[in-house]
């Protein structure tokens, strides 16, 4: 990397951090502590880019955004905060950051986009997007989470705000795709114009795709649920998405399936799938962000009192439970259970008792983990390789891929294995079906420490 950047927070570690990583990948780096003297050094002209938190001692670094690019359209600001909610990074895409991170950040992750920020500095038109002058009641919004799981979430919705591409959303029931599709209409520049939902009886009309075009008005036209949708109206899905009327629509479409087992099983067309997939966007499950599920009960149980019932909070033990159920019907089950607790729970303090007398109405505890759970891994697994890919760019990552990530698999898979079977080396091996001496062999290739304890029955 080649460059001046500027690093504004109010953390020392993360400036010295910072400091020694940019250094030592070639750039020349100012760290300073204080926005004031940040906006100084732009107003000298001094930086290639800038590195800011959002809340500083003198200030907050996203107001400071539209001032940059008015003074240096061409200098790329990279927003890091540890603000993790989904107004965040909105809010850094609609005051046009060249990127938004929460904190805790990816390092290598981060140094990727310093790098593409420098190399593009000079050759980059920004556009400055407008910013929404209206204040917004984060209390309010739909989407609720502070796991890293929905923190990249939030950090994809933001670079989408304004694509003008075609979307595609998918995720399990109830896990909130719906609203996921309000989000990026509501918060883009298209918010000023109708977001349509678009049924199969819609698509059956005549001149159906003239009708629905005139109806958005340059708007957004949503496909909920595309999966469910006959052969010919997906057809005519792919001709409106490929013969667009003005003033153009943006296209979303959510469906519960994976995508690609979806194609494969013919419930979605190829075309289509190729006309969607140039933005795909992955809901997680609210087994993938356990943390957050008492965070969900929190805002509903406050939302329940404002909409007229009384205060309620969970017990220690209620909330233990809601923590270890598998919620197949996610984020909407959550919330039905927590609105019908909120009206007759008999005391302020929801109790355990309560909470097992609504989940005995409920589908099993563990049907959720039972069903589809190599699919699960596999999934995380392709997610982690991708990602992996990303980070080396254009470059191919070091020879000897397949064995580093063998590797990488293997080592936890025994260390579970073993602290299961209470340090068992033969239980173990009979665990996982090898034989012991190929187990002992493992162990010590891996640098396992092995203890024995009670083993599990």
């Amino acid at each position: 990397m080649d460059g001046t950047v500027l690093i504004a927070d109010d953390d020392k570690t993360i400036r010295t951090v910072l400091t020694q990583a940019l250094t030592r990948a070639g750039c020349r780096v100012h760290a300073t502590s204080s926005l004031t003297t940040l906006m100084r050094w732009v107003g000298e002209g001094k930086g290639d880019a800038i590195i800011t938190d959002v809340m500083m001692p003198d200030g907050n670094g996203l107001e400071m955004l539209p001032k940059i690019s008015l003074d240096r359209p061409e200098l790329p600001v990279i927003i890091i905060s540890a603000q993790n909610t989904i107004m965040t990074a909105i809010k850094a895409s609609e005051a046009n950051a060249f990127d938004y991170f929460s904190k805790p950040f990816d390092l290598p992750d981060l140094m990727k986009r310093c790098s593409k920020a420098l190399e593009h500095r000079k050759s980059r038109a920004r556009k400055v997007s407008d910013v929404v002058s209206e204040e917004i009641d984060q209390n309010n919004l739909p989407l609720i989470g502070t796991t890293p799981i929905m923190q990249n979430l939030y950090q994809l919705l933001a670079k989408l705000m304004n694509a003008d591409l075609p979307i595609l959303i998918h995720g399990e029931s109830g896990t909130g795709k719906t609203l996921i599709a309000k989000v990026l209409h509501n918060y883009s520049d298209r918010r000023n114009f109708p977001l349509v939902t678009v049924s199969e009886m819609d698509l059956a009309e005549i001149g159906a795709s003239a009708k629905i075009q005139a109806r958005a008005k340059g708007g957004t036209i949503l496909f909920d649920q595309v999966g469910d949708f006959k052969d010919e109206c997906q057809s005519r899905i792919v001709r409106m998405i490929d013969n667009p009327l003005e003033p153009f629509p943006r296209f979303i479409a959510t469906m519960q399936e994976d995508a690609h087992e979806a194609v494969e099983k013919g419930s979605i067309r190829q075309d289509l799938y190729y006309r969607l997939g140039g933005a795909m966007v992955q809901v997680p499950s609210l087994r993938e962000r356990v943390e957050d599920i008492l965070l969900l009960c929190e805002h509903f149980l406050n939302k329940g009192e404002k909409d007229g019932a009384f205060q309620k909070i969970l017990s220690e033990e209620a909330s233990e439970l809601f923590r270890n159920y598998s919620w197949p019907g996610n984020v909407r089950q959550l919330e039905n259970i927590i609105k019908r607790l909120g009206l007759t729970a008999r005391s302020q303090c929801i109790t355990l008792a309560e909470v097992e007398q609504v989940f005995n109405n409920q589908p099993a505890m563990n049907l959720a983990h039972q069903k589809g759970s190599t699919d699960k891994l596999t999934s995380d697994v392709e997610r982690h390789l991708r990602r992996y890919f990303d980070l080396h760019g254009n470059i191919l990552p070091p020879p000897g891929l397949y064995n580093r990530i063998l590797r990488e698999m293997e080592k936890p898979l025994l260390d579970i294995a073993l602290e299961a079977t209470g340090g068992n080396q033969a239980k173990c091996a009979d665990l996982l079906g090898i034989n012991r001496n190929t187990l002992r062999k493992k162990i010590s290739e891996l640098d396992i420490k092995v203890t024995r304890r009670r083993k599990l029955m």
